[in-house]
């Protein structure tokens, strides 16, 4: 089966793909790149796509994208030129040169899309923001200063985005959540669960959509008495937090009054539950980075709404919140965790080269930037992607995996309980909050073959015999599927559904044991 050809190998105007002979990528001024076969039969000197003037009447005087080239074309037949940028040639030592190699280097971390065919343990794939950021540089046209100054701001995007993933790479991923969750509760609010929480802004929404006032006292009992035929642990004091984090967003307009509560008002910009919940999620991404939690988007709609359908709509918020200062911030925050551990591959002597790309103006509309800067630039980027690059050969190497997807598949070798037991979560109508990285299965033809990869590993002479010998208790009790994702606390003991809201008939309580819940699942989804 054929591999599709990325879009950002194709031609904007006739969608075909590049090649080195009669369809040469020609990236214009404005970012858009297109074949030299499409530009010769143009009419009008500006871009088909926005408009945008040529600064050179002469179009064969436009450069071939070098580095799009390097993606499309094979070894032995690409230029001399482009072979020696290739093979790190030092020949040419002025700066454009050196630019141009920088770039077709970093070019080459997007040849397993271009291809097909990645090579396990000698290179990586991008994660899909690096991506994106990495093909709107490659897209650049550095003839004109102006298509410098925008390669220069997107080295600096490219560069925080790597120290992004560095981060995340260094946090401990099975604390992480239990580190948001308090945090928000150590700023006087709290999360109840993706379907309780949605629930209670619901019922906020619909209370005060019309411009009413009404004191805190009274919005929260009103609340909890909608909660309460379907989350018997709502209770005023968990209510009383996801208004005070509502407060913290500065989403109610406060009348205060001398001898009574004040009167909350809900801004008008915020009487649609689209707009309530972006403004909602904003405050908890803000708390998570000022506690220096960094959580990628599709986990961040992984524990707000119990799925990876809102990957977008958090990585928009995440984007909004990003400022000038943001970059310098996550340098300090790598630097900091870094100390805590070994640091085997030095990443700590990226500092300058990160402070570099800091101290670019991501703001800046200057056209006058020089060959020398954007040398500086380019070389600071190829290092850091490079570290990166370093880290996750070394830490796929060390776990002797090629792959994330791997991950699961080895996780019953040091976990004997592994997917050998139903999913209570998916006695709901909803999926799984933890999805593909949840340790209980989701089928029971999951289930079953886990149940057998185990029985044939106690049957090897030189496996594993019994679960002491793997480090682990011999009855290990089964964790609180609520609990372990919604910081709402205990209630009274009784496990709780945490995604029961508008299911009639569900039990609010979990089962006792394994059969009933195998029993209600299959009632449930039949």
């Amino acid at each position: 089966m054929s591999i599709p050809t990325p879009d950002f190998l194709l031609c904007h105007i006739c969608r075909s793909r590049f090649n080195g002979t009669n369809k040469k990528p020609i990236s214009l001024l404005c970012g858009h790149t297109c074949c030299s076969s499409c530009l010769q039969f143009m009419n009008r000197k500006q871009c088909p796509l926005d408009a945008t003037p040529f600064q050179q009447e002469d179009i064969d005087s436009f450069p071939t994208n070098q580095a799009l080239l390097l993606l499309v074309t094979e070894k032995d037949t690409c230029s001399s030129n482009t072979k020696a940028l290739q093979n790190g040639d030092d020949s040419c030592k002025n700066d454009e040169a050196i630019v141009q190699r920088c770039i077709s280097e970093l070019a080459l971390y997007l040849k397993p899309l271009s291809s097909g065919n990645q090579k396990p343990g000698n290179s990586i794939t991008l994660s899909r923001p690096m991506q994106r950021k990495l093909v709107a540089l490659v897209h650049c046209q550095l003839v004109e200063p102006v298509g410098r100054a925008r390669a220069l701001r997107a080295a600096r995007s490219l560069g925080e985005r790597t120290c992004t993933e560095l981060i995340l790479q260094h946090q401990n991923q099975q604390q992480l959540s239990s580190m948001l969750w308090s945090a928000v509760r150590n700023r006087g609010c709290q999360f109840l669960g993706p379907a309780m929480q949605e629930a209670a802004l619901k019922f906020i929404l619909l209370s005060l959509e019309q411009g009413e006032a009404l004191s805190r006292k009274v919005l929260v009992l009103y609340v909890v008495q909608q909660l309460e035929p379907h989350f018997p642990q709502a209770s005023k004091t968990s209510i009383g937090h996801v208004v005070q984090l509502l407060y913290r967003a500065s989403c109610f307009k406060v009348a205060k009054r001398n001898d009574d509560s004040s009167l909350m008002q809900l801004k008008e910009e915020y009487r649609t539950y689209e707009a309530l919940r972006r403004e909602h999620d904003t405050q908890i991404v803000n708390m998570a980075q000022e506690a220096g939690i960094r959580i990628p988007p599709d986990q961040w709609s992984q524990l707000l709404y119990g799925d990876t359908a809102h990957k977008s709509h958090m990585q928009s918020i995440i984007d909004r919140l990003q400022t000038p200062a943001s970059f310098t911030s996550s340098i300090q925050e790598l630097m900091i965790a870094l100390s805590r551990t070994e640091d085997q591959h030095n990443l700590s002597d990226l500092a300058n080269d990160f402070n570099t790309l800091a101290a670019i103006d991501s703001n800046t509309e200057d056209t006058s930037v020089t060959w020398s800067q954007l040398r500086d630039a380019m070389m600071a980027l190829k290092n850091v992607v490079k570290g990166l690059e370093t880290f996750l050969l070394a830490k796929a190497k060390t776990k002797g995996l090629t792959d994330h997807n791997a991950c699961a598949d080895n996780c019953n070798q040091v976990h004997g309980k592994y997917k050998t037991t139903m999913c209570r979560d998916l006695l709901l109508p909803q999926s799984c909050p933890r999805g593909a990285s949840c340790t209980f299965a989701h089928t029971s033809e999951e289930m079953e073959r886990y149940r057998n990869q185990k029985k044939q590993m106690k049957s090897k002479p030189d496996g594993i015999t019994s679960e002491a010998n793997m480090g682990m208790p011999t009855t290990p009790e089964r964790r609180d599927s609520s609990m372990s994702n919604s910081p709402n606390g205990s209630t009274n003991g009784a496990q709780v559904m945490p995604n029961a809201g508008n299911f009639q008939g569900l039990p609010p309580t979990l089962p006792a044991n394994k059969h009933q819940v195998l029993h209600l699942h299959l009632y449930y989804t039949s």
